[in-house]
């Protein structure tokens, strides 16, 4: 199975789902990404945080699949976020993981107590004329980062990733971004831990359409033009996780889930305005 495709604000198509390979690392993750491709993956989100770039590299080439098929995404460190240090970095993936160009690379966090964002938007911006990627775009951005670095460079977003799950719904970004032409991928999106699956509105739809909890969030997403990047080493939840597109939420359903958001649903409490990365 393989999700439908969108097409982004500078014209390349990206598909409605991906993997997410946040703590997917060695050997066994190499055989876990394998598996999710021949599913039917085609978008692979990565990070060089997330220490799986090598692995999600290897993947590709043991899945025998053409590269062109495949839609890249890695990202940005803090620690890169000046011009030079950012260009040499974005090289630096591409080696670690044997490709010769991403299909989308994300500025991870704007930082703006360093604020530096501008300067490492420039390099993408560089990069993507080199190249070396074919959209770019960013990752917890707030609408005032977006505006700063469109009216810096005149040069918008293909996509702002941020955390979004029924305990965070985000509407206002969901419209910031819709404003400005930029699509929305959200991380985590069924949430981290279990609790939001068992939620009886979540369950109750579960049993209504025949699927399982995850599905409903996923559809959910699907539904609000949201990209999913739902992260599982499991193989039958991988699976699953595809199985989205084969039914459909009413709006008074898509209401009722967003009406589970919690006035402090941050998985960890990152503001984007105050977090500082790990690096």
């Amino acid at each position: 199975m393989k999700a439908p495709l969108i097409t982004l604000n500078d014209g390349h198509h990206f598909p409605t789902i991906g993997l997410g390979t946040f703590q997917i690392r060695g050997g066994q993750g190499v055989d876990q990404v394998l598996t999710a491709i021949q599913d039917g993956y085609r978008l692979l989100d990565t990070s060089t945080n997330y220490d799986s770039e090598g692995i999600v590299g290897e993947a590709i080439r043991r899945s025998g699949i053409p590269r062109s098929e495949f839609f890249v995404t890695t990202k940005l460190p803090g620690k890169y976020h000046h011009y030079e240090d950012a260009l040499m970095m974005i090289q630096e993936s591409l080696f670690r993981m044997g490709l010769d160009y991403f299909d989308l690379y994300l500025i991870h966090w704007p930082l703006p107590k360093r604020g530096l964002y501008v300067e490492a938007w420039k390099a993408l911006v560089t990069a993507k004329n080199l190249g070396l990627i074919r959209s770019i775009g960013v990752s917890n951005f707030e609408p005032e980062h977006l505006d700063k670095i469109i009216d810096a460079t005149g040069v918008t977003p293909a996509v702002n990733q941020i955390e979004i799950h029924p305990y965070w719904v985000q509407e206002r970004m969901l419209a910031e971004n819709k404003r400005r032409g930029i699509i929305t991928e959200a991380w985590s999106p069924l949430g981290r831990g279990s609790d939001a699956l068992k939620e009886s509105t979540i369950t109750e739809l579960a049993e209504k359409y025949g699927k399982n909890p995850a599905q409903i969030i996923l559809r959910w997403h699907y539904q609000r033009a949201i990209i999913p990047i739902p992260k599982s080493r499991n193989l039958e939840h991988q699976r699953d996780n595809l199985a989205i597109f084969d039914f459909e939420l009413t709006p008074v359903e898509i209401e009722a889930i967003n009406k589970l958001e919690k006035t402090d649903g941050r998985i960890d409490g990152q503001d984007p305005n105050e977090y500082e990365e790990f690096d």
